[in-house]
């Protein structure tokens, strides 16, 4: 069995690690002045919000078409017909739906499409674990249920300094969007789990309060010194994504993952403002080889 995935899981794994672990990422595509990239294919982040900065309109994105899913089914089912698609939520994206189409196409391929309900790297983890599970020959129905166990386990919390690009995306009420702007209020959002959207958690007058109000979140629902692991990651923030790290660090035992940049696909939609972070009791991969 095999694994295949969107770039929208923030994989933050290597090339050579990817294909140790026989991981196909599937890009999303973020278009920007009329141009088209696929992320992690023709442009890396520092690149997109480099032009970012200096264009005077908005990005928008893309799902992966039919045929970029239907052409690495058909490859990997010329030698292995069992593929586990895993993908970010089907509540925000419509990737999950094409994936389900292409399958249709490659009748020589048994896919099992597996929705994580969320995005980045708390479903990153799940295809992770997934993967590790395959190389040590457990049984679909056991890395599923990992999976799920990891799902339910795992929360995913963003917060941005600037409005202006949730605003356009109708990401965010509009009218809200603008008075939020204009009172310079700073959003906690998370990612539920049943539909696997957006939800508000609270609000904060700066930047650095937001940050720190995130970390507060988590002590809701973790108690200062538990065992977690943890990933932060940034649209182009790290200097945020840093001091996020810092407090999270400061209230728990943590086992870090690599803080590094989302997918380009989230952060045309928050802009590079951006900070996040995923969190799960250190248990919840106990059991992952």
């Amino acid at each position: 069995m095999k694994i295949v995935t969107d770039s929208g899981t923030d994989l933050c794994l290597s090339p050579e690690r990817l294909a140790e672990l026989d991981i196909s990422v599937v890009p999303l595509s973020v278009t920007l002045e009329g141009i088209t990239y696929r992320e992690g294919v023709d442009i890396t982040p520092d690149e997109f919000y480099r032009l970012l900065e200096k264009s005077q309109r908005f990005p928008s994105t893309s799902q992966p078409s039919v045929g970029s899913f239907t052409e690495v089914y058909k490859r990997i089912a010329a030698t292995d017909p069992d593929i586990m698609s895993i993908h970010m939520s089907s509540g925000l994206s419509g990737t999950f739906s094409v994936a389900q189409t292409a399958a249709k196409l490659v009748p020589e391929a048994n896919v099992t499409h597996i929705d994580t309900k969320t995005l980045s790297a708390a479903a990153g983890w799940q295809v992770e674990a997934a993967a590790r599970a395959i190389k040590a020959g457990w049984l679909k129905e056991q890395i599923l249920s990992l999976m799920e166990s990891i799902g339910n386990a795992s929360e995913s919390m963003y917060t941005l300094n600037e409005l202006k690009y949730l605003i356009h995306g109708g990401r965010i009420s509009h009218l809200k969007g603008i008075m939020a702007s204009l009172l310079n209020i700073k959003p906690l959002i998370g990612v539920e789990k049943k539909g696997g959207t957006y939800v508000q958690l609270g609000l904060a007058r700066t930047f650095n309060q937001a940050v720190k109000k995130l970390v507060d979140l988590i002590t809701r629902q973790h108690s200062p010194g538990s065992s977690l692991r943890v990933q932060v990651l940034h649209s182009h923030n790290l200097e945020g994504a840093s001091k996020l790290r810092d407090l999270v660090d400061e209230r728990f035992d943590c086992t870090w993952m690599p803080v590094g940049p989302m997918s380009l696909v989230l952060g045309a939609h928050t802009g590079p403002s951006m900070v996040g972070v995923a969190c799960a009791p250190i248990a919840a991969f106990a059991d992952v080889p």
